[in-house]
């Protein structure tokens, strides 16, 4: 394959086939972090927080098999290369989060929202796109890197809570963090109601499934092709500006992970909405909610840059390696939705 069509276009493949199950599982199986967030404060529902959480235990145990086997280094993943930044993870998080709130949807979400034919949510896919490039390569990317300057890891131990344990202990971080992600799948899975769900249970499972492959496939491109590829998964904050990039200037940019990984989603929101009969056109009727909107995509944008991540690229892909920014991170995230759910549901004034 990597003789036939090139390594880009191999990993691109990879992303794309990804996306289409993450892309699947947010039409089909309602897979949703702000969902979740919102049935859990207000609608009186754990069952798509447990999906979530279902999905970051599957994730770690599938990531942490593939390390066993060799099949992964997770310390050429970015989780692990780069310096955690406590302070920029914690703002970063809190920002994507209200951001989150005001626009509605994540960027995952935004993208399967307009794979369902929501025009709304291609105003939100473009506008934080621009902005988290404005923050991660733009005028404002300066400022960011005096402020949260990205520093390689040089430490023998990856920053993770696994590799740290194993490194105390003297045990292998495989079996650690096998037994973590075991832990949560099981805090996930205790619930009777959730247990009669199979299909909550099946599209969380589908959701691991993306994020390990998405570790597998780029690691083996890395390890027989040719071209100094990075070993990545999914993440929709600087991908979504990555892939803008790619649809100005494709013929002179190599197609990527992120790209087909957006692509993906995409295509598989589609397809998942006409098969659910859900597709239809939906437009901004109010001027308000869409000012409302693209002010949270910017915000949210920004955050996510901050904090090297989104609800599924520190949620979930950097979970799957129990990097330490992602449980700060998505916290950070869920207080930040918190705030901003309260601000549109009860506003901000004391009842009476």
């Amino acid at each position: 394959m990597l003789d036939t069509i090139g390594d880009s276009n191999t990993v691109a493949l990879m992303g794309a086939l990804g996306g289409i199950l993450l892309g699947l599982a947010a039409r089909i199986g309602r897979f949703c972090t702000l969902g979740a967030i919102e049935d859990l404060l207000y609608g009186g529902s754990s069952q798509r927080m447990r999906m979530y959480v279902l999905a970051i235990g599957a994730s770690i145990v599938g990531a942490f098999s593939l390390i066993g086997a060799e099949l992964l280094e997770a310390e050429l993943s970015f989780y692990y290369s780069i310096r955690w930044m406590p302070l920029a993870g914690v703002l970063g998080g809190l920002m994507f989060g209200y951001g989150m709130a005001l626009a509605g949807n994540c960027g995952y979400g935004a993208i399967a929202r307009l794979g369902g034919g929501d025009l709304r949510s291609f105003v939100i896919v473009l506008v934080m796109g621009v902005s988290a490039y404005f923050v991660l390569a733009g005028p404002l990317a300066p400022l960011r890197n005096w402020a949260f300057p990205q520093i390689d890891v040089t430490a023998p131990v990856p920053p993770g809570i696994a590799h740290q344990i194993g490194a105390f202990t003297g045990m292998s971080p495989v079996p650690i963090g096998i037994a973590i992600g075991l832990a949560i799948m099981i805090g996930a899975l205790a619930s009777r109601e959730f247990l009669k769900d199979a299909g909550a249970i099946f599209w969380s499972l589908v959701v691991a499934v993306a994020v390990v492959s998405g570790w597998a496939g780029s690691q083996w491109v890395t390890t027989n092709g040719f071209d100094a590829l990075p070993v990545v998964s999914h993440s929709f904050s600087a991908p979504v500006g990555e892939t803008i990039l790619f649809a100005m200037n494709g013929s002179v940019r190599p197609l990527s992970f992120a790209v087909g990984s957006v692509g993906g989603v995409w295509l598989g929101a589609f397809i998942g909405s006409t098969v659910k009969g859900h597709f239809r056109w939906e437009a901004c009727e109010d001027p308000r909610e869409l000012r409302r909107q693209i002010f949270g995509a910017i915000v949210m944008g920004i955050g996510a840059i901050l904090a090297i991540g989104c609800t599924v690229g520190q949620g979930l892909t950097a979970f799957s390696l129990l990097a330490f920014s992602a449980p700060v991170t998505f916290l950070a995230i869920f207080a930040g939705a918190a705030v901003g759910l309260r601000q549109l549901i009860e506003g901000f004034q004391p009842a009476e």
